[in-house]
């Protein structure tokens, strides 16, 4: 599946620190104007999950939170606020594994990360005693609502990535990965297609989204950089769009569980 056009990269500064209800479509809008950038046919947008829960509203403050006995016990074996444990066991289905400050989760949508994905960086606390973030609800729904915002205002058809990090097994250091996607072949299957040699490929699948989400978090960074949006612009691909949920492991052909 050979690219046919250099593939470039534009961050979106300039965009505010988001709060509930505000419209993200129209400030990424302005933000690629005031960056003197346009949309054309087969742009993607890469942004950050944590702009995505921020307009969706989706805090929880701490002080609301009343741990469990299960929540208490197990961060007093962490070293952790057993509130947070707390609402990392309710966005769960499964604990994986433990270890030093880091509960690894499986969470409701099927992402097996740390926390549950629910954080406390790079958001102001309130008043209170503080606050944490939650993942989106429907990560793909976000994105496919965020492109048709996009099109409407840009005549244009666009992908939209949503992009978070990820730790991964067997290696160090986190790496963007799509939670959320629309309009990209999130996964793209090339079982049966022939390598160089003509030996057809069992089991190969490439992970599209992922890789476009980890080549942006090099512009985004993963601390006070302040660019939660990238421009994508001259990816091609002829497979068929597929939602990041296709890039979820089954329960069953997970050999890490």
């Amino acid at each position: 599946m050979p690219l046919v056009s250099p593939v470039s990269f534009y961050s979106l500064s300039g965009i505010p620190l988001i709060e509930p209800g505000d419209d993200l479509a129209a400030l990424i809008g302005q933000s690629l104007r005031e960056n003197e950038l346009d949309l054309v046919d087969g742009d993607v947008l890469v942004l950050a999950q944590k702009i995505v829960s921020k307009a969706e509203g989706l805090y929880v403050d701490l002080d609301d939170i009343v741990p469990s006995a299960e929540a208490r016990s197990l961060a007093a074996k962490l070293g952790k606020d057993p509130r947070h444990v707390e609402i990392v066991l309710c966005e769960s289905d499964e604990i994986v594994r433990v270890g030093p400050h880091v509960i690894v989760a499986a969470h409701k949508l099927g992402f097996v990360m740390a926390n549950a994905g629910i954080d406390e960086s790079n958001i102001s606390h309130g008043e209170g005693s503080g606050r944490v973030l939650l993942l989106p609800r429907d990560p793909d729904g976000s994105a496919a609502r965020l492109k048709s915002r996009l099109e409407d205002a840009f005549g244009v058809s666009v992908g939209v990535i949503i992009n978070d990090s990820f730790g991964r097994p067997w290696r160090n250091g986190v790496v963007g990965v799509a939670l959320g996607a629309a309009g990209v072949p999130a996964l793209v299957d090339r079982i049966g297609a022939t390598d160089l040699f003509g030996r057809k490929l069992k089991v190969t699948e490439i992970a599209i989204a992922d890789e476009l989400a980890a080549a942006a978090s090099l512009i985004m960074g993963q601390a006070a950089e302040g660019i939660p949006a990238v421009l994508v612009r001259g990816f091609r691909s002829c497979a068929p769009d597929r939602p990041a949920a296709a890039l979820i492991r089954d329960r069953e052909r997970d050999m890490f569980r």
